[in-house]
């Protein structure tokens, strides 16, 4: 493959292109291949009838998701679980190492500490952004006039993330100008240093990480929409409140909802990642109060070049994130409702097994 590639540079050298479009172009020509080959394939397979136009139709327009799989996911997985057994530093060629990688991270107190410091930050985040989130979607339902005005307002700051929210926080959350200090300050309390106190750092973040509520906000608001009317029509007669409608029809109907947001916001909750690498120069935190898990990963990798470890490391966060999520599902069966199953049914399947 390596041939191929200096091939393609090379002849792209001898028609005079620019140095920095030849990698670019070469790629654009290996891909229109297998696409030439991939449909030549096909077309022979219509012919031969082998496969009918339908299917040969459905393979050719996945393929750019299949090979993109492939190139940019697939691939390089299977690349890290190799590395993980390999002692590598970037520079020098790779040495096999077994499981040391493995059993080095099992007596790191470092792994341990970041887990912890990620695990805490899940469990703080998730439930509130699924609460808040939730709780705005309920004000958003409310048809008033002006409504979309406000749905705006709430969903914008969701536009804005990753380096740029850090930024933003790490003035929001100055000890001597921040906004926040210069609140409490007028109520005469004296704020915590914040992101500088080992104390209030992961807190800070957890505040922090409510800032993209908006998203999910959209989300519940779509499930909040999709619930028939003549449920609340229904327990109205029967004498219903509002807090008893919520629980009863509210909540069932979107947990489905809840299920999704929860999960994805658990997965998305154990990469964190940019919060402790900006917001401190060290990256890390006051006393490695924000030592995440991938940015310790991360420090392994380009900073101490030790890509076998970080590449082991990469994979036992994957299983931690499938032990996690497996959890989350076995334990949906209780309170997520299906319109062909409900939480009930489900329980006495768990019980049956």
């Amino acid at each position: 493959m390596t041939d191929i590639v200096k091939g393609l540079e090379g002849f792209l050298a001898r028609l005079h292109l620019d140095v920095a479009l030849q990698p670019i172009v070469a790629f654009v020509i290996m891909m229109a291949v297998v696409f030439g080959v991939l449909a030549a394939a096909l077309w022979l397979a219509v012919r031969r009838r082998w496969v009918g136009r339908a299917t040969a139709a459905f393979w050719l327009f996945v393929s750019p998701w299949i090979v993109g799989f492939l190139l940019f996911t697939g691939g390089p997985m299977i690349y890290s679980l190799v590395l993980s057994f390999t002692h590598w530093d970037l520079i020098s060629p790779a040495r096999f190492a077994g499981l040391d990688n493995y059993r080095k991270a099992l007596h790191d107190p470092n792994v341990g500490h970041a887990v912890k410091v990620t695990l805490l930050y899940a469990v703080l985040s998730v439930p509130a952004q699924t609460v808040l989130s939730l709780a705005v979607a309920l004000l958003m339902n409310v048809k008033v006039r002006g409504i979309h005005v406000f749905r705006t307002i709430w969903y914008l700051p969701s536009l804005v993330s990753g380096v740029a929210q850090a930024v933003l926080f790490i003035w929001v959350f100055n000890p001597d100008h921040g906004l926040v200090n210069g609140v409490l300050g007028l109520l005469g309390i004296e704020g915590p240093k914040w992101l500088f106190d080992p104390g209030w750092a992961l807190p800070a973040v957890v505040v922090m990480s409510l800032w993209t509520v908006g998203g999910n906000m959209i989300i519940y608001l779509a499930g909040l929409q999709d619930i028939p009317s003549e449920l609340y029509e229904a327990a109205a007669l029967d004498g219903a409140g509002r807090l008893r409608s919520l629980w009863n029809i509210t909540i069932p109907q979107i947990s489905p909802v809840i299920f999704f947001n929860v999960v994805t916001g658990l997965i998305y909750a154990m990469q964190t990642f940019t919060q402790g690498y900006v917001i401190t120069q060290n990256g890390g935190g006051p006393s490695n109060s924000l030592l995440f898990y991938v940015l310790y990963l991360y420090q392994n990798a380009f900073k101490f070049f030790q890509m076998g470890y970080a590449s082991a490391l990469a994979w036992i966060l994957f299983l931690m994130i499938m032990v996690l999520t497996a959890v989350v599902f076995r334990g949906s069966s209780f309170w997520v409702y299906y319109e062909s199953q409900g939480p009930k049914e489900g329980r006495r399947r768990v019980r049956a097994k």
